[in-house]
């Protein structure tokens, strides 16, 4: 049989089929309130997203590429 993207050999869900909602990014991130989110959204500051509908989500891989490009603007 064999392997798709969402079901790697690690046993781990793929980050590009992990999807979250503004709420559950907040809680990822730790952030203070989901309002933050929202303001990364009207600034076009935060990891991309996308809408499902009425519904804006993010996938993993895209938080964790614009945590790593945040990331690698800190350390410049």
């Amino acid at each position: 049989m064999s392997k798709t993207a969402a079901s790697p050999s690690d046993g781990q869900p793929d980050p590009r089929l992990v999807v979250l909602t503004c709420q559950e990014l907040a809680e990822f991130l730790k952030l203070p309130s989901v309002e933050t989110v929202y303001q990364w959204r009207r600034k076009h500051t935060g990891p991309q997203g996308f809408r499902a509908g009425r519904h804006v989500r993010f996938t993993l891989a895209a938080v964790l590429a614009w945590m790593d490009s945040q990331a690698r603007q800190d350390a410049a």
